[in-house]
């Protein structure tokens, strides 16, 4: 006999419990857990490429049944119900505990791999990484890694997360296809190919282990001397991957960024934005909106900007020479170019792009003038023991606080406590030149039918890169933020159709004006402007 006591609160709590359904699935995904977890704590499979199989089969069969009984039946429309009720989604018990285990195993995958397994010295595998050995010699012909365990429960969590997104998103075209893109981008260009690439490799022929969707800053390594080296080494294929990465930075990217936004790369291909996206979905209301937050985020940002570029340089002018006679590209033409590349954009940027950036206008002077600055150093103290001009200790030093610390630990192991994009908005310098690029350069933006907006705050509650969307909704104006990853959740949970991702014409695309809200405006002369 159920003696509960019926709940008399509107919003019914109770209505979001979960499912018989729903609590076999979950079982069935947290026995396949088990199974690694177990491996992780050395128990030692008899038959590994079955008990791996096993594992992954049961925790995708179980998202896949819990999001069928979840989303399968409803009504279109996007669906949020009941996430300030979940202790998971509204930073309860469970929300900590999952966060301390995803952080706890950050931590452990890049500072204690022995740990979980990993052979040294020549010795083989244990463990969690002897369980992943079979498919890693299946797609590379060697034995696993931790970052091979990694990648792979990576892109099993976007794929099968991927699935989970589909169905709550099935009726918004834009969010199914950018989700099989990121879903596409991870599999093909940053799992499978680069193992392909590893098992081309021998005692002839060498490739890096290279994500082909990653771009400076984000690889920040492939410009270290063994990398170009080895790709130089390869022949023809090896240089032309070279090049590609060039011109991603100096031609690919702007044009894209130019005629659809950061969103192309940040919403459609980035392997951090997929998992931010998939199965970060649930927690993108937790993203701060407040002022402060802001502020944070534009002078963090856009420190990592100037970190990676000083280190990047450094690590570059490390292994140049200084006899013209051998190379064109000298240690002097090197540091001369970056200071005349980035003087040019910097002078651009002031003389045409002034109003629009009026109000960061001292964040980029002050990037620009520690740059060269720090440049003019790297020339005249090379070779001292200042730290500030060595190389190594510079990658070192980004490569533990920007590549692990912030990316991986932080920006990913707490979902469920800060947002799925804290990485994405407050420390990825790919994401800061990206949105330089889309405030300034950019055909895109989200535009607004202020007489439509009932201002019911979903837009601004639902933003994952924490923009107060409802503010500019309810001016009528286009939403043009550096931040905006292009996601468009926001214009799929507005109830009333204001919000629209368009890409348009220059002219008139940042609009910031209190018009809608007046009544000494001339409507047929705006009109004609239109």
């Amino acid at each position: 006999m159920n003696t509960a006591k019926p709940s008399m609160s509107l919003t019914k709590p109770e209505a979001f419990d979960l499912t018989t359904k729903q609590k076999l699935s979950t079982a069935l995904g947290v026995i396949g857990l088990i199974i690694l977890l177990l491996a992780a704590f050395n128990v030692e499979f008899p038959n590994k490429p079955i008990f791996l199989a096993l594992s992954l089969l049961m925790i995708t069969a179980g998202v896949i049944l819990f999001t069928n009984d979840l989303y399968a039946g409803k009504h279109p429309g996007i669906k949020n119900d009941g996430v300030m009720f979940k202790s998971i989604t509204s930073r309860g018990l469970w929300a900590w505990i999952t966060g301390i285990a995803l952080t706890s195993f950050y931590i452990i995958l890049y500072f204690k791999a022995t740990w979980l397994g990993l052979g040294t010295n020549g010795a083989e595998n244990t463990g969690l990484v002897a369980l992943f050995d079979p498919l890693s010699k299946l797609l590379n012909g060697g034995p696993a890694s931790q970052w091979f365990v990694y990648g792979t429960l990576y892109t099993v969590a976007i794929l099968i997360f991927g699935y989970k997104f589909l169905m709550k998103y099935k009726h918004n075209r834009y969010e199914q296809l950018r989700t099989y893109s990121v879903m596409f981008f991870q599999l093909g260009f940053a799992f499978l190919i680069p193992e392909f690439m590893a098992r081309l490799n021998s005692d002839s022929f060498s490739l890096p282990y290279y994500d082909l969707k990653n771009i400076w800053p984000l690889n920040y390594y492939n410009f270290e001397q063994y990398r170009v080296d080895s790709m130089i080494s390869a022949g023809d294929i090896g240089l032309g991957i070279l090049i590609f990465g060039v011109l991603s930075i100096f031609v690919i990217t702007p044009i894209l960024t130019y005629k659809y936004g950061k969103r192309w790369y940040c919403s459609w291909v980035c392997g951090c934005g997929g998992l931010a996206e998939t199965s970060g979905d649930a927690f993108r209301h937790l993203s701060d909106k407040r002022q402060s937050a802001w502020k944070i985020e534009r002078w963090v940002v856009h420190s990592v900007v100037v970190f990676v570029t000083l280190m990047t340089t450094a690590v570059i002018y490390s292994y140049l020479g200084d006899d013209s006679s051998k190379y064109w590209l000298t240690k002097n033409v090197f540091l001369i170019s970056v200071a005349s590349l980035l003087t040019l954009v910097f002078a651009l940027v002031m003389i045409f792009k002034r109003a629009q950036i009026a109000k960061d206008a001292k964040y980029g002077a002050i990037g620009y003038m520690v740059i060269i600055l720090a440049l003019v150093g790297l020339h005249y103290f090379n070779g001292s023991q200042l730290f500030l001009f060595k190389a190594e200790p510079l990658r070192q030093t980004y490569g533990f606080l920007i590549g692990s610390i912030f990316s991986g630990v932080i920006g990913t192991g707490f979902y469920p406590i800060f947002g799925n994009r804290v990485w994405c908005r407050f420390g990825c310098p790919m994401a800061a030149i990206l949105g330089f690029q889309q405030r300034l350069f950019s055909r895109f933006r989200i535009t607004t039918n202020g007489g439509q907006c009932i201002s019911c705050g979903n837009c601004s509650t639902y933003c994952e890169m924490g923009i107060d969307v409802r503010a500019y909704a309810q001016k009528g104006e286009n939403i043009v933020r550096s931040s905006c990853v292009g996601c468009g959740i926001c214009s799929a949970v507005c109830p009333r159709g204001v919000l629209k991702l368009e890409n348009d014409s220059l002219k008139g695309r940042i609009n910031p004006n209190d018009i809608l809200l007046g009544n000494d405006v001339d409507l047929m002369d705006l009109v004609y402007q239109k």
